[in-house]
């Protein structure tokens, strides 16, 4: 009796030394109840281009350069590589802001596509263009992230728009209008730009307008009311956007138009995405 009692003392003498403190031990969870306040950690997603090619696109991406993203779109063949998980944080926003939220990091998925970026030429500065297969899956990816993640179409935006001046990616040349097509971002009502384009004609709104209509779109912009180098930059991010034949920074009446309108209730639309195929 006294044997079998101390054999049971020393197997759970060994027991507890195999398991070790309580508080090492792997915790148990019920997961029975879900909390309705909640949402997604993606707010935002943000398009860059690389300025490199491919190969050396990947090699910064993925290596010791300090930056990341969580995918990489291809020019040649087009495709989609995924390098961060969706679940942690890359960094490829750095220094931002867009509509009161900082360092978007946290609150974003970033997505690189290769393009070579631009180049100043004696006719001026030219961005290289984007191959249609390479925005073909750019849109599927963007499309695919926003459904799952329930990214607000107003929060598809630009490097260049978290980051005016200091960054100019995607560029004039990235097709910003197919992506409103797409029914992926709102985009300024045509028939009322072109109301308030007759009236800008005659009388341009002052730099105090200007920038209280840009800091209420979303862009970090000091009220100044002077038209210093943030207040071009920031037109010229716009002008990228939404009117890339001419993006300047000078105000005139197309954009000042453009400016009223996408500051106005009702004045950004967002089409309906085409059926999808079977």
């Amino acid at each position: 009796m006294k044997k079998a009692i101390l054999g049971t003392a020393i197997a759970l003498l060994l027991s507890a030394c195999a398991t070790g403190p309580a508080y090492l031990q792997k915790p148990v969870i019920d997961h029975s109840y879900a909390s309705q306040n909640e949402d997604s950690r993606t707010q935002f997603i943000v398009l860059h281009y690389t300025v490199l090619d491919w190969e050396k696109s990947l090699k910064v991406l993925t290596t010791g350069g300090q930056v990341s993203a969580h995918y990489l779109v291809r020019d040649e063949p087009a495709g989609i590589y995924q390098l961060v998980d969706e679940n942690r944080r890359a960094w490829h926003a750095g220094a931002s802001y867009w509509a009161g939220n900082q360092n978007l990091n946290s609150a974003s998925i970033g997505i690189e596509i290769v393009n070579a970026g631009w180049k100043d030429t004696p006719m001026g500065r030219v961005y290289a263009p984007f191959p249609q297969a390479q925005i073909d899956e750019v849109l599927k990816l963007v499309r695919d992230i926003a459904q799952r993640q329930k990214v607000k179409p107003e929060h598809i935006i630009g490097h260049n728009d978290i980051a005016p001046g200091r960054k100019q990616d995607p560029g004039p040349a990235f097709p910003w209008k197919q992506f409103a097509d797409a029914g992926l971002i709102p985009w300024p009502d045509a028939t009322q730009v072109a109301i308030k384009k007759v009236t800008y004609e005659n009388a341009l709104p002052d730099v105090a307008w200007l920038q209280d209509r840009l800091g209420r779109f979303g862009y970090n912009i000091a009220r100044t009311g002077e038209m210093d180098r943030l207040t071009t930059d920031v037109i010229s991010t716009f002008q990228m956007k939404y009117r890339p034949a001419d993006y300047s920074g000078v105000l005139d009446a197309e954009t000042a138009a453009l400016i009223d309108v996408a500051t106005t209730k009702g004045g950004m639309l967002l089409a309906t995405p085409p059926a999808t195929k079977p």
